[in-house]
């Protein structure tokens, strides 16, 4: 026999499949339809089913805590409110928990700020072993305040449907379509946005950001896949997103430092992190000192914005390098000059760091005489083996340049491992053919939990 359940006109219910853990809700028998109070309503679709995404705040007298909330999109119908008014409403379906009971129940969506229950529960939402005592209140207890603390709400968390915005000038490349399949695959709705073609309102109360000349919607979640060329204009675009009340997969400033290589290798020695012996100049007077601060030949001469193994030259004599330092400032490109680690014979070690952990690394090799293993330089790659220190190292440059995800590429020196530069958009197709792991899942998994 099904036990009953008795409660009161009004009580706190558990919304789990919205991570709405405790909401005040007034039982109403005269009420058909059940409402919960929502705002900033927008509907998008994942695999071709509509979705319903708002915003709720439980708790009339915290208006400031907000929970951003997505549902499959079951109807719209139009009903008709306790004064008489009829709109047009979206309605979801959603987990209900009450006491002991856990039941499904149709929801309507709509705009309950002047009302004093954010959430009412019509009869056709009543379970059939509920009795309704319509003079007592509360009768399965109080709030918990507790429950709305920051550590405490992160565990009640189930996952939903996110909206991504994936800032990327090529959707078509091996990471982007990855990155969206995976998502889309997860259940989530995953948008390619052409960075140059965003334009922005910097607004106090309104930010917003226009696509084609269209305001784009609200996102949970950004990736950015900036290319070093247009580094700060996507930067831009990137805190733009994080005004409009999206979170970054990165933080435009760990994009920035990461960027500019003579910041990330001032970052990572003020970190304690080994790297190859480092120098940098601006006069053109000072080419012997920065040469002599290196102390060997050969040596690196690097852009300080490069990437892919571009704008890296090995100088194999003094004279070499006094002529390669004297063009780069005829252009007035800034530029690091670097000790050339013999030893590591053309291999470096690419780590991908996600969240603090290393999930993945390779070993990637050089191909005939050129000294740079990039891939994109027609180098190879295989599995490699880390040892404790490497991959603690790799963990701590990501930290110490404030990267979520990062690709930390580390040489084997007679010293130990040197890191060797840290990208905050490594490409993944390398990782994904050399390693038994799916890289864009383990990506989108990571921003499921940022959420």
């Amino acid at each position: 026999m099904t036990k009953e359940l008795e409660i009161g006109w009004e009580e706190w219910i558990n919304l789990p499949s919205l991570n709405i853990p405790a909401i005040k809700v007034k039982v109403d028998t005269g009420a058909q339809t059940s409402a919960l109070h929502a705002k900033h309503i927008e509907t998008f679709r994942v695999k071709k089913k509509k979705h319903v995404r708002f915003e709720v705040s439980p708790l009339p007298e915290r208006p400031n805590l907000t929970i951003s909330c997505s549902a499959p999109l079951i109807d719209k119908r139009k009903v008709t409110s306790s004064n008489g008014e009829s709109e047009n409403r979206y309605i979801i379906k959603t987990v209900l928990v009450l006491g002991i009971k856990e039941w499904e129940a149709d929801i309507s969506l709509t705009d309950r700020e002047s009302m004093q229950y954010r959430m009412l529960l019509g009869r056709s939402a009543l379970n059939p072993e509920m009795i309704v005592h319509p003079t007592e209140s509360f009768l399965l207890g109080g709030l918990d305040k507790g429950v709305y603390r920051k550590k405490k709400t992160k565990s009640l968390k189930s996952r939903r449907a996110l909206r991504i915005a994936l800032l990327t000038r090529e959707p078509n490349n091996y990471s982007s379509k990855k990155i969206k399949l995976a998502g889309e695959a997860r259940g989530h709705e995953v948008e390619t946005i052409n960075t140059t073609r965003c334009y922005l309102d910097v607004d106090m109360d309104n930010p917003q950001i226009y696509y084609e000349g269209n305001p784009l919607p609200k996102y949970d979640i950004v990736i950015p896949r900036v290319g070093a060329s247009i580094t700060s204009y996507g930067l831009a675009v990137t805190r733009q997103f994080l005004l409009t009340g999206a979170t970054s997969l990165n933080e435009p400033q760990a994009i920035a430092n990461s960027r500019d290589k003579l910041m990330a290798h001032q970052l990572l020695a003020s970190a304690g992190i080994d790297i190859p012996v480092t120098g940098f100049a601006s006069s053109s007077k000072d080419t012997k000192g920065i040469i002599d601060t290196v102390g060997s030949i050969p040596l690196i001469i690097k852009l300080a914005e490069s990437s892919q193994g571009r704008g890296v030259i090995l100088a194999e004599t003094k004279k070499a390098a006094e002529t390669v330092i004297s063009a780069f400032r005829g252009l007035k490109a800034n530029f690091l000059v670097q000790e050339f680690i013999a030893e590591s014979k053309g291999e470096d070690i690419r780590c991908l760091v996600v969240g603090g952990k290393v999930i993945g690394s390779i070993k990637r090799i050089n191909k005939g005489d050129d000294f740079r293993s990039n891939i994109h330089q027609g180098g190879t790659a295989e599995k490699a083996i880390l040892s404790r220190k490497e991959r603690s190292v790799a963990v701590r440059a990501a930290k110490a340049l404030g990267l979520s995800v990062a690709g930390v590429d580390i040489l084997r020196s007679k010293r130990g491992p040197l890191v060797l530069e840290v990208n905050s958009s490594p490409g993944i197709q390398s990782l994904d053919q050399t390693l038994e792991i799916d890289v864009a899942e383990q990506i989108i998994i990571f921003c499921e939990s940022q959420i």
